[in-house]
């Protein structure tokens, strides 16, 4: 897995967009309504939800990869 800067959308619980850590952050994460939430490193836990194969996917044609989880962890 490579490593990311998470952001949580701040009016949807769970909605999270991975951006990978040698990339540009999207310019819709500089609204003011994303917060960061965290890194996601290799050797770390990843929240449950977070699929590293669908990431690698997305990355490669968005540049950043979203989608939503119920992990507690990663909602505060």
């Amino acid at each position: 897995m490579r490593n990311y800067n998470l952001f949580r959308l701040t009016s949807v619980e769970g909605l999270c967009c991975a951006v990978p850590e040698s990339s540009a952050v999207p310019a819709f994460i500089g609204s003011g309504r994303w917060t960061f939430g965290g890194k996601l490193a290799q050797g770390c836990a990843a929240p449950r939800d977070f699929d590293d194969r669908a990431a690698d996917t997305a990355v490669r044609f968005n540049g950043f990869y979203l989608f939503q989880t119920v992990d507690r962890r990663f909602l505060a």
